[in-house]
Parts: C-alpha cells; structure tokens; sequence
C-alpha cells in the first residue's frame, strides 16, 4: 500500500478524475444504466473478496446483513442514481463540465445540513460560500452552454447526481457513525448493482461494443470504484475525514486535463468561470479552513 498523504491523495484524485474519461467513452455505445451495473457489479466481485479476506466469510455475511435497509438506500442514493444521472449527463456535455458539476457535492451537503443536521451552522462565510459555488453552477449551465439545451439538461443531470451524493453523505454520518467504510461501501455496492440490474438487462446494447467501451467499464468498476475506494479508506484511516476530502479539489483539474489530452474537448469560458466560483465556494462552504475542528465528513464517497 502506498504510504504518504500527498501519494495516496493524487491516487485518488486520478483514478477518480479519469472516471470522467472513462464514462464519456462507454456511453457512446453502452446505455448509462446498462454501463453503470456493470460497473458495479465488478466493483462487488473485487469489494466481496476483500472484506472476506478481512472479516472471514461468516463474519462478512453477518456485518452486510447488519447494514440492513440503510445499504439498500445508501446504494440508490449513493450509487445507483448518481451513477446513471451522470453517465447520461455526459451523452450531451464534456467529461471536464460534468466534473466541474460534480465537484458541488460539499456545497449541497451544506444546504442540506440547514435542515438535517441544524448543529452545522451555515452563516457568514460558509454560507457566502455556498451562495458563490451555486452561482458557479449557473455560469456553468447558462452562459454559452455547450451543447445547446442539452448541454443544459446534461449539466443538471449531473448537479442532481451531487445533491444526491450530498444527500446520502448526510444518512451515512446518521445512520452509519460506527460501522466500517468497508462494509458500507460493499453492502451499498452489491444493493445498488442488483437495484440496477432489471433496468440494465433492458438496455442491453444490440452489438458487441468496441473493446475500449468494455475496458473502460473494466476500468470504471475495478479501478474507479473498487481500487479508489480502498485507497480512499486507507487515506482516510490515516490522515482523517476533513484531510481526506480535500480529494474533491483535485477531480476537476484531473479531468479536465484528461478530457484535453485524450477526448480533444475545449476549455470555454463558462467551464473555466464555472471551476473558479465552484471551487472557491467548496473551500468556503465546506468549511475547509477549520479542518482541525471537522472530523465528520461522510463515508459514502460521492464520486463518479
């Protein structure tokens, strides 16, 4: 296992930011939900074994059965909903802009907090924060929008897909506080590849995709899901959840260069505007500058 935060954080920070590429590539020839059980069904065929080995398989089958109806609604909000909202977002809008969109997920959690989880204050300049990232997200989808009104209704998409992420952040710290990520994640990954799997069984494409559609499915469950994860974890076991989240500055910048280099998308000026306000709203939002103080950021790791 690599050791040092700053390794582990830009592990993550590029597998994460590469699911970007990897989902813009398989959607244009596998349908988003069909792709994205898939994904997870790899995901659980890694994240299985792993806990077994771990906890031994009685003692997994019991931790899992624990988790009870919390995985099942864990992995729809977590999973199974952001995953398709997003892979259909990027069937009308750039890898970069969906991880731009994405990178809202600390600014909603805020929001939510308001009426969730009143001891988290939003006032002065957090909630400065938050008022500056959601006007980010509006020179995002409305100035210049790339794509038309589809471009406007991928970006959405993909803003949805946060406040979902946002959302099921704020059950997992109520309903979770003690349970091991691990468990969660595995539990919450098996739930939400067999909630998808009738829908996925219908949008089952009609020809054998290409072999890069396959390998970045491949590349999306064993690496983006099931491989971030575990460094994820061990980031966070090491160097704590405020530390550990800081990972979502990174995402924006990882795709966009990915989207560059390989996709030859475009940087425009909302995008780049869009990145700056949201960017500055998280750190402010969030709460970013009182680390030593937040130690309860959430488990269920809001990625793509």
């Amino acid at each position: 296992m690599v050791r040092g935060y700053v390794p582990l954080l830009l592990i993550v920070g590029g597998i994460w930011g590469a699911s970007y590429l990897f989902i813009k590539v398989a959607v244009r020839e596998i349908e988003p939900t069909a792709m994205m059980d898939l994904r997870l069904l790899l995901a659980a065929a890694v994240l299985l074994p792993f806990l077994a080995v771990r906890l031994g398989l009685k003692g997994s089958v019991r931790e899992i059965r624990s988790t009870g109806t919390g995985a099942f609604i864990l992995g729809v909000t977590n999973m199974a909903f952001p995953f398709v909202l997003i892979a259909w977002g990027e069937k009308h809008i750039d890898s970069g802009v969906a991880a731009i969109a994405n990178a809202t997920v600390p600014i909603f959690v805020a929001i939510l907090a308001i009426r969730f989880n009143p001891s988290e204050q939003v006032r002065g300049v957090r909630l400065a924060g938050v008022v500056l990232g959601l006007v980010g997200v509006g020179i995002l989808t409305g100035l210049h929008p790339q794509g038309g009104w589809w471009g406007v209704a991928g970006t959405l998409a993909v803003v949805v897909a946060s406040l979902s992420y946002a959302s099921a952040n704020l059950f997992t710290q109520h309903r979770f506080p003690r349970t091991s990520p691990l468990v969660i994640t595995t539990a919450s990954t098996l739930a939400a590849s067999l909630v998808l799997l009738p829908f996925a069984l219908l949008q089952l494409p009609d020809a054998m995709p290409s072999w890069k559609a396959l390998a970045s499915v491949a590349a999306l469950g064993l690496a983006g899901t099931a491989l971030a994860l575990l460094f994820f974890y061990a980031m966070l076991a090491r160097y704590g959840a405020s530390r550990a989240s800081l990972v979502t500055y990174l995402l924006p910048p990882f795709a966009l260069f990915y989207g560059l280099v390989f996709l030859d998308e475009r940087m425009t000026l909302n995008a780049v505007l869009g990145l700056l306000l949201i960017l500055a709203g998280v750190a402010l939002g969030s709460g970013v500058f009182q680390l030593a103080r937040s130690r309860s950021a959430a488990t269920a790791t809001p990625r793509p």
